[in-house]
């Protein structure tokens, strides 16, 4: 990952040099006692960056970077503006963790947007003194440019995050698509308070201060994340304490359902409430006694509905907490059939098909079940679960997500289970002693 990472480091700081040398060829240097304060103020913003999820961290260093190419006006927009982005690349976890190369790729991607930026918004300034009239016009030009910037921006942040992580190590963004449009008023915000600058000089320590707004929103949606984030932690930490099979179950299911979702067109939000349903779908066995849980062999009629009321309990308690509500009610539906069988709880009504969140649940769950090893049997074949899935495609699963789970596993070139084991009665008597490997 270190060789990727330092290729695509080379390419973006070459995009970044590449477009600050047009801007430097192309405009002035705006006048230093303007350009100290707005450099400062956005060295400090992207240094305390926030992580807003998982490899993303943000600032409203947008809103500083447009409000300095407002600021500094005709002729020295792009590259103040730039040269403001390349002074500050840097955030405090980049140092902590000696991210050097992402440093440079952040370099390279803010420069390169900033630049655009700057020269969109110069056929909407003034070209002589600034008054009142000019206002309506820099404000169109601010939002253009603060458009330009963030799509330049997530573009190339987006191309980064996939080449360097790859899907199974980092986890889809949740909320993006709110967050974009958040950072773009955010942008156009800065561009009016650029325009103010020029008009009320003195007021700069008023925008100073709303910057500091804008950091502050970031920081509780950061702190409210990892809130979010530790809360699912704490249940599977006491979820795998209780059933060792379990461990590694809940990762592997979320990865199956997030390829499954990807390849039905699912994004932002949607995809990561997917997830998080996935990482939740087995907290119900926190209710179920722990011999119930690890008992070798087939479960009788009673132990059966035992299990069923037990988890439907803590279901119940958990749709409580409003940020899990849509999470739970598709955990709970994973449990039904596709074709309205079962015993989901709340995110099923029987006769009905789940929702389709829950069908992906579903297959993703029992692809990982027969090909890993449990209390009552050993890791079925890949090909056996495969052939297992299809064969209750229509009753049991939707065949649209089966297919959308075993096209991306065999896409993705990874193996699971047993290299030829494809019976489930050998697998359980190998489980309970009786059989040979």
């Amino acid at each position: 990952m270190q060789a990727v990472k330092v290729r695509l480091a080379i390419a973006y700081a070459g995009l970044g040099a590449v477009a600050l040398g047009v801007a430097v060829a192309t405009q002035e240097f705006p006048p230093l006692r303007d350009w100290a304060p707005f450099a400062v103020v956005a060295f400090l913003t992207v240094y305390h960056a926030v992580e807003v999820n998982d490899h993303l961290t943000a600032s409203p260093a947008a809103m500083i970077f447009l409000a300095t190419a407002v600021a500094f006006g005709a002729g020295h927009a792009a590259l103040g503006a730039a040269a403001i982005s390349a002074v500050s690349p840097v955030t405090k976890s980049d140092i902590a963790e000696r991210r050097v190369a992402l440093s440079v790729i952040n370099w390279g991607q803010t420069v390169v947007a900033a630049v655009l930026a700057g020269f969109v918004l110069e056929p909407f300034f003034p070209t002589g003194a600034w008054s009142q009239r000019d206002f309506p016009l820099v404000a169109v030009g601010a939002m253009l440019a603060s458009m330009v910037y963030h799509l330049v921006n997530w573009g190339l942040v987006s191309l980064a995050v996939r080449i360097v992580y790859r899907k199974r190590e980092v986890r889809p963004w949740s909320r993006m698509g709110s967050i974009l449009r958040s950072t773009v008023v955010m942008g156009f915000v800065g561009g009016l308070l650029g325009a103010t600058y020029h008009l009320v000089p003195v007021a700069l320590p008023f925008i100073f201060a709303l910057f500091g707004v804008g950091y502050l929103a970031f920081s509780s949606l950061s702190e409210l994340r990892e809130a979010q984030e530790a809360t699912l932690r704490g249940f599977i930490k006491a979820l795998e304490a209780k059933d060792l099979y379990t461990r590694g179950h809940t990762e592997r299911v979320a990865y199956f359902s997030q390829l499954i979702a990807e390849r039905m067109n699912y994004r932002g939000t949607r995809l990561e409430r997917v997830r998080w349903a996935a990482l939740i779908h087995d907290v119900g066995k926190l209710a179920v006694p722990r011999d119930l849980i690890r008992k070798r062999g087939r479960l009788e009629d009673g132990e059966y509905q035992q299990l069923q009321v037990h988890a439907h309990v803590v279901e119940d308690l958990l749709a409580e907490v409003e940020f899990l509500r849509p999470m739970v009610e598709i955990a709970s539906g994973h449990h039904s059939r596709f074709d309205g069988g079962g015993y989901g709880g709340t995110g099923h009504a029987h006769g009905n098909p789940p929702s389709q969140e829950a069908r992906i649940l579903a297959v993703a769950d029992a692809f990982d079940a027969m090909t890993s090893t449990r209390s009552y049997r050993v890791a079925l074949s890949q090909e056996f679960a495969f052939q297992e899935l299809r064969a209750n495609a229509g009753t049991q699963f939707d065949p649209e997500v089966v297919e959308a789970l075993v096209q991306s596993v065999v896409e993705s070139g990874e193996r699971y289970g047993s290299p030829n084991l494809g019976s489930e009665e050998a697998a359980r008597l190998i489980a309970e002693g009786k059989g040979r490997p």
